[in-house]
């Protein structure tokens, strides 16, 4: 079995009312170029349980961005 990629499944962890929240921010959650160049953010944010705002990510999903990120955030 292979890591965790843009392509799947983070892309599907953003849904569309997160991308629609977080681009007057400058972030594109739609976007992989924006999701990588983020992602240190993004990962600190889901951990604390502050992102998404209407309900924290759960433990294994916030994990599974930090695997994608430390494998180098591969795009498929």
């Amino acid at each position: 079995m292979t890591g965790p990629t843009w392509e799947y499944p983070i892309k599907s962890f953003f849904r569309q009312f997160d991308i629609d929240s977080m681009i007057d921010m400058g972030i594109n959650l739609g976007d992989y170029n924006s999701v990588k160049q983020h992602a240190g953010a993004i990962h600190e944010r889901t951990s604390a349980g502050d992102m998404p705002c209407d309900e924290p990510w759960p433990s294994d999903r916030v994990a599974t961005f930090k695997q994608w990120m430390d494998a180098g955030s591969p795009e498929k």
